[in-house]
């Protein structure tokens, strides 16, 4: 008589190539396959119904194992329980333990992942980064994102709220929307611990009541003849793209990111597309004849398109680039770029007629109202009279700057 178990040996199942399925006995069998591999499969029949269960590489389980597993898969089939079903449903608890037993620093990590695409530049998910990293994750990174309570996050705001104002408003409302996410994902329930109304705002000072805001440090206009003929005897790039932000009064992130299809020579215009706008509306610049030979003659990297080129190959100026000039300048070392756009609002209030839509038209400022509606007209020839006006003043001597000044008439509106 056949035997009906154990029909298998240990020398059998290392010398079978041929695929196929080979029986054991009991349901349980050796499954080669057709590119030779080997693992061990549990037939069984249970509530009428025909089931087959895997239970692993014949590599990695011995044919004594393998007839172990089986036996056990067995039990449970003789007591009405389906094997199958239980290993899914331990592997589902498995999980679910892996879920809730995400950390704050993972949670964070995988909102920036999911976001970052939709924020302006790689620049704003670096602060996200930089701000968790050196405040919030020394604290609560490693803490289950189901765990942090607000004593936590208090713990985190505490030593920075008075000091860094500004920065801990900031990492107050990313730790928010961190643990907001992790709320949706199923990763937390219950309120948010870092919500700031009718919650953490009983805890701390109002940002107005701690921290005055610092406006950016301006050249006064009345030094911008002399400032600029010292910037045109310094060669360097960061001096050109310098120069070229001051002559149209745009902010550093336009400056750097800025590429040759977005230049018209011809036209002598600057358009900017909305991804790269603080406010997400394209911006046409028009472009002085000083900005127009800027472009011309400043150095370029073959094969890049930045208009500025940067240390790095293929790459832009950094952002740090320009600030670096200017710091390394004689009594220019409190300055920031971005002043320079107050330094050209301040004269063209002062000591222009534009009208004042032409103007914030001119710094890209979002506008209302009747404003909003000039802006839709863009009044590039009335801008280009500005820039050129403003290209002028920046030009002349020194000391025709100071003293008894005139207004720069802008023609009719």
């Amino acid at each position: 008589m056949a035997r009906s178990i154990n029909r298998l040996s240990a020398q059998a199942v290392a010398k079978e190539t041929k695929p196929g399925a080979y029986l054991d006995g009991q349901g349980l069998y050796l499954r080669v396959g057709s590119s030779g591999s080997k693992s061990w499969l549990f037939c069984f029949m249970l509530a009428g119904r025909s089931r087959e269960m895997g239970l692993g590489s014949a590599d990695l389980f011995s044919l004594k194992e393998a007839r172990e597993k089986a036996h056990a898969a067995r039990q449970k089939v003789h007591a009405g329980i389906d094997p199958i079903e239980e290993r899914n449903a331990a592997k589902a608890a498995l999980r679910a333990d892996a879920a809730k037993s995400l950390c704050f620093k993972e949670a964070a990590e995988r909102f920036i992942k999911a976001n970052e695409a939709g924020w302006k530049s790689g620049k704003h998910a670096a602060q996200w980064t930089a701000t968790l990293m050196t405040y919030a994750y020394p604290l609560i990174g490693s803490l289950p994102v189901d765990k942090v309570e607000t004593a936590h996050i208090i713990q985190v705001l505490d030593p920075i709220w008075t000091e860094k104002t500004e920065t801990a408003v900031r990492l107050r409302g990313r730790m928010e929307q961190v643990l907001d996410w992790a709320k949706v994902r199923g990763f937390r329930a219950g309120e948010n611990p870092a919500r700031w109304k009718g919650h953490l705002d009983k805890s701390f000072p109002a940002r107005s009541k701690v921290a005055r805001v610092k406006h950016r440090e301006a050249l006064p206009y009345a030094d911008m003849p002399d400032f600029m003929a010292r910037l045109r005897n310094n060669d360097s790039i960061s001096a050109r793209a310098l120069e070229f932000a001051i002559l149209t009064a745009a902010r550093t992130g336009e400056i750097i990111g800025a590429t040759e299809g977005e230049i018209d020579m011809k036209a002598g215009a600057w358009t900017i597309p909305a991804e790269r706008m603080k406010g997400g509306k394209e911006h046409q610049v028009p472009l002085c004849p000083r900005a127009l030979e800027i472009l011309k003659t400043v150095p370029r990297e073959k094969g890049s398109p930045f208009l500025f080129s940067g240390a790095r190959k293929g790459r832009g100026l950094s952002n740090m680039a320009m600030l670096a000039l200017l710091q390394g300048i004689d009594g220019c070392a409190d300055l920031t770029v971005h002043g320079f756009r107050s330094s050209f609002r301040d004269w063209a209030g002062d000591m222009s007629n534009f009208p004042r839509e032409v103007i914030e038209a001119a710094l890209a400022h979002s506008l209302k109202g009747v404003e909003a509606a000039y802006r839709r007209g863009d009044a590039l020839a009335k801008r280009r009279k500005l820039m050129d006006a403003w290209a002028g003043y920046c030009a002349q001597p020194a000391r025709a700057a100071g003293g008894n000044v005139h207004a720069i008439r802008g023609g009719a509106v």
